[in-house]
């Protein structure tokens, strides 16, 4: 019997196969934090890297942004090797873990600046990814690239074909990504998402409401109960540095994912040095799941 991502430790993270870390997130009825983190810069804590950072205040996944998969650099971990970075990041932090890629147009000739190769959404970089140890791919979009939802449906459908298998497949938009098209509620409509969802992806991010304009309580829902009718879960993300903002609107926008239906609560890494404050983190969850399962989370050692 799979058990709720609530009750798990290191050691049953490390046994779970695709499937079975989906069923147990199911089975945490939207109480679950994922923190998205970078690590190619200076980490917060200097000699202690920004996920052992978010997973000490209470984060369930972490979400590794910028990170180049043929590249790649993680500070904060010590002098590991390269094609280490992912294990050693799951040895210090005992959870699950996954990473942005990028649906850059390849004829935009500024996001191809903005994106090196390892970043980018396709089956090479998928594939790279699963080498190292990542257990989902998030195909989204950072600020400015101009990612359209198109080009998310595309890298769905090229990922899902080749590695679908294997490793969790989350997509879509945090914000629009300077994509003026694609604004506001125009980030994602229920035809879009339903074109997500037969592409292959196995959970939707959509914007948490009253991070991005026009992004309601009303609208989230709806599209969430749309996914979980097809069998998707959903990701609500905050990824309008309101990681960064105070703990009340931390708890209000919480309160209003757990309304809105969430399986998995997001916060972005634009709080302080790529991570979002830690206090926001530990005072999201217990607005979502009490102090007794925070703190379980946050004293639970890596060795169990």
């Amino acid at each position: 019997m799979i058990k709720r991502f609530l009750d798990c430790s290191s050691s049953d993270f490390l046994k779970f196969k695709k499937d079975e870390l989906l069923d147990s997130i199911k089975l945490s009825e939207g109480r679950i934090i994922a923190c998205e983190v970078i690590g190619a810069i200076q980490p917060v804590l200097y000699d202690i890297c920004n996920a052992e950072l978010a997973c000490a205040f209470g984060a369930d996944i972490i979400i590794l942004n910028m990170l180049d998969v043929f590249k790649p650099i993680f500070n904060g971990i010590g002098n590991v090797e390269c094609y280490s970075v992912i294990k050693e990041i799951k040895r210090l932090t005992g959870r699950p873990i996954a990473i942005n890629l990028e649906p850059i147009d390849e004829k935009d000739i500024k996001a191809m600046s903005l994106v090196s190769e390892g970043r980018r959404a396709n089956v090479k970089t998928a594939r790279k990814a699963i080498e190292l140890g990542v257990d989902m791919i998030v195909i989204t979009a950072n600020p400015n690239t101009g990612v359209s939802n198109d080009n998310i449906i595309q890298a769905i459908k090229d990922i899902k074909k080749e590695v679908g298998d294997e490793i969790i497949i989350s997509a879509g938009k945090m914000h629009a990504a300077a994509n003026l098209k694609e604004a506001g509620n125009q980030i994602i409509t229920i035809n879009e998402l339903k074109e997500f969802i037969e592409a292959g992806s196995d959970i939707v991010l959509l914007p948490a409401p009253g991070t991005v304009p026009g992004i309601t309580l009303e609208y989230v829902k709806e599209l969430i109960d749309y996914a979980h009718k097809n069998g998707v879960l959903v990701m609500t993300t905050i990824g309008t540095s309101q990681e960064g903002a105070d703990e009340n609107t931390i708890r209000s926008i919480a309160l209003m994912c757990k309304m809105a239906g969430a399986d998995i609560h997001h916060l972005g890494d634009a709080g302080y040095s790529g991570v979002a404050i830690p206090e926001n983190i530990m005072a999201y969850s217990i607005a979502i799941r009490g102090k007794r399962h925070t703190y379980l989370r946050m004293a639970r050692s890596i060795n169990r």
